[in-house]
């Protein structure tokens, strides 16, 4: 039996100011799908500027809604192909 291996490509963006970072995180599937969310982080005003600390905050933040995304659309996927409605999928 031969197994294909699948490669999913996850584009992550940030714009940034001296307070905020924004990210925005994107995969495209397999199936021409695209799936995007959003993250943000916020600094203190007495906080040291350190950019990468934003950054980490804001893409993992956007990942995280992302993977959540992922997790419902495998939901409606398993509901759609069972023709039933299944538990949801619960991290």
């Amino acid at each position: 039996m031969m197994h294909t291996a699948v490669g999913w490509h996850v584009e992550m963006e940030f714009t940034e100011d001296d307070q905020h970072t924004r990210a925005v995180a994107m995969v495209r599937l397999p199936d021409g799908s695209e799936v995007r969310a959003h993250g943000h982080a916020s600094r203190h005003y007495t906080d040291s500027n350190q950019p990468r600390v934003g950054e980490e905050i804001a893409g993992a933040r956007a990942l995280n809604e992302l993977a959540m995304q992922m997790l419902d659309k495998a939901h409606r996927e398993i509901d759609d192909a069972s023709g039933r409605v299944s538990h949801p999928i619960h991290v």
